[in-house]
């Protein structure tokens, strides 16, 4: 992925276990996607 790339809609579940979809953020203005690479893992 890099900058510019189109993403294609997906939902997760927040904090607070409401149901959030790329396509309801992004309406909201810029957003920045960043993955933690080994989050919550050993090592």
């Amino acid at each position: 992925m890099k900058v510019g790339d189109t993403v294609e809609d997906f939902a997760l579940v927040d904090q607070s276990g409401q149901t959030v979809t790329f396509d309801s953020l992004i309406t909201q203005g810029p957003l920045v996607i960043y993955f933690y690479i080994k989050a919550m893992t050993p090592g």
